[in-house]
């Protein structure tokens, strides 16, 4: 399978020269789940034009600075994208920004979280126990513990959508969707205790006060369950693969 990851966010500039890019991350992450894969990137953030969905074995949407309401020009083609791969039932995956970009294309709502930013790793509950739409959820766990970063959050899921995790600070962090295959977690996998603590800092006084920052790099002192994410990626991905004409 080949996985198209749409690439809507750069590493900050302060630290971009440290870290790899987010599709590279996105790689170290499923690869291991999925050797099987391969991997390419289009980037609309860079101006590139999205292909055909209906061309495409798989899609992932990365995370990004930007929220789907901004005035950016790429992100109304994007949001047409997902609804087109929804069409094609080319299985996506959204990621942060994606979680929201797919919960919003498909009829969902998303807004600047009035509680403020999320920060730090985040536990979820495992809310998605529909009997026939559960064999990719493996391996089986009751929580799914993320590194984050975000203030946006959804906070009316598209029609049909099916709860995948959930806090009380993020009650729709993770979603499977009715109108085509796609799964999406507010959460960010591909993020690296190390990686995150060194985003914070680079927020550090705008938005993000050296209190959060504390606060959120101490709370990496308990394991993440990226292994476990990039699992359910690949199992999904596969499960819903279109049939080879």
């Amino acid at each position: 399978m080949r996985l198209t990851i749409v690439e809507t966010g750069l590493v900050p500039e302060p630290i971009r020269a440290d870290w790899p890019d987010y599709p590279d991350m996105f790689e170290a992450l499923i690869a291991p789940a999925a050797p099987d894969f391969t991997f390419e990137t289009v980037s609309p953030i860079k101006g590139e034009r999205l292909p055909d969905p209906a061309s495409l074995d798989a899609i992932l949407v990365t995370g990004s600075k930007a929220g789907v309401y901004d005035d950016e020009p790429w992100i109304p083609p994007l949001l047409d994208f997902i609804r087109w791969a929804a069409a094609e039932k080319t299985p996506q995956i959204g990621i942060c920004f994606g979680h929201q970009a797919i919960a919003q294309a498909l009829g969902g709502q998303v807004i600047k979280s009035p509680k403020g930013w999320g920060i730090g790793r985040h536990s979820y509950a495992v809310t998605h126990t529909a009997p026939s739409t559960t064999e990719w959820l493996t391996p089986g766990s009751d929580t799914l513990a993320l590194a984050v970063s975000h203030q946006d959050q959804v906070v009316v899921p598209p029609p049909g959508a099916i709860p995948l995790v959930s806090s009380d600070f993020t009650p729709h962090a993770g979603l499977v969707y009715a109108q085509g295959p796609a799964m999406s977690l507010q959460g960010h996998p591909e993020f690296s205790p190390n990686f995150s603590n060194a985003l914070y800092r680079a927020r550090l006084g705008s938005p993000l006060t050296a209190a959060q920052v504390e606060t959120a790099a101490e709370s990496f002192a308990d394991p993440l369950d990226a292994p476990i994410a990039a699992q359910w990626i690949a199992n999904f991905l596969r499960a819903h693969a279109k049939p080879k004409e």
